[in-house]
């Protein structure tokens, strides 16, 4: 069984080009690591991905250590890595950056980050394993969503077998198995190199540093646009269409009102 978010019923008002930045210089950078041999790219995580013995401890590094804080956000270990950090950002992360402006969602999404990654460090402060990936900042961005949007249908994609449909499901569902998952991966001592801790700690950041960011008139716990739990047949060019078919609709309806106006 597979289930993975692919969209959200939830539109922005605004164009996210604080996410559309992030996104791209994410993939440029995986891009130029994909390009390193074996031996640069791992030396290259060394210099530039967050180690806790240098960030709490007297271990030297390549660079100042604190500044690893901020490179190691945007680079990735492997392909699933980015993907899946990115199509998160692509997906919650508009409504976001709609809700408090692009200035203060940089700062926001690099506050999240800060703190998702001192947490995982002060876990284990003689670790010398780099920490790398934005996931820790976009966990603070989920955080968020489910303080604002928490009844926003998130298109779920859900595959059994033979079986693939999409279904609508409340991002309060969507969001709460994701961050009990992470709990529960720490309650076991689940390993494989995934920052745990970090996805926490970003995570409760951004669920309270929402509340400080957004614009005054943006209202917490918001209801949804649709329908819980529908179901739908997967198809790529159906949820693009589907959003073109929207903006088109949007276009027609202000065109009328500029012609009532004159």
């Amino acid at each position: 069984m597979f289930f993975f978010p692919i969209s959200d019923d939830n539109e922005s008002a605004t164009k996210p080009l604080v996410c559309y930045f992030i996104i791209g210089i994410c993939c440029f950078i995986f891009l130029w690591q994909s390009t390193l041999p074996v031996h640069l790219n791992r030396e290259a995580i060394y210099n530039f991905g967050v180690i806790p013995a240098a960030v709490l401890g007297s271990q030297e590094s390549f660079i100042s250590p604190y500044l690893t804080i901020f490179t190691s956000m945007f680079m990735h270990g492997g392909w699933i890595h980015l993907i899946g950090n990115m199509v998160f950002l692509w997906i919650f992360g508009d409504n976001i950056e709609d809700s408090m402006g692009h200035k203060n969602f940089l700062i926001f999404y690099l506050i999240c980050g800060i703190v998702a990654a001192l947490l995982q460090a002060s876990i284990d402060p003689e670790s010398n394993i780099p920490m790398i990936g934005a996931s820790g900042a976009i966990a603070g961005i989920l955080g968020a969503y489910l303080v604002l949007h928490p009844k926003a249908n998130v298109n779920v994609l859900f595959w059994l077998f033979i079986f693939i449909t999409v279904i609508k499901v409340p991002a309060f569902i969507v969001l709460s198995i994701w961050i009990f998952s992470q709990f529960f991966s720490v309650s076991v001592g689940s390993e494989g190199g995934v920052a745990y801790f970090a996805h926490i700690g970003g995570f409760i950041a951004g669920a309270l540093l929402i509340y400080f960011f957004k614009y005054s008139h943006i209202r917490l716990f918001q209801e949804g646009n649709s329908t819980s739990f529908e179901s739908s047949k997967f198809s790529i060019n159906g949820l693009f269409n589907q959003r073109k078919e929207r903006d088109f609709m949007q276009e027609f309806i202000d065109t009328a009102n500029k012609k009532d106006k004159n």
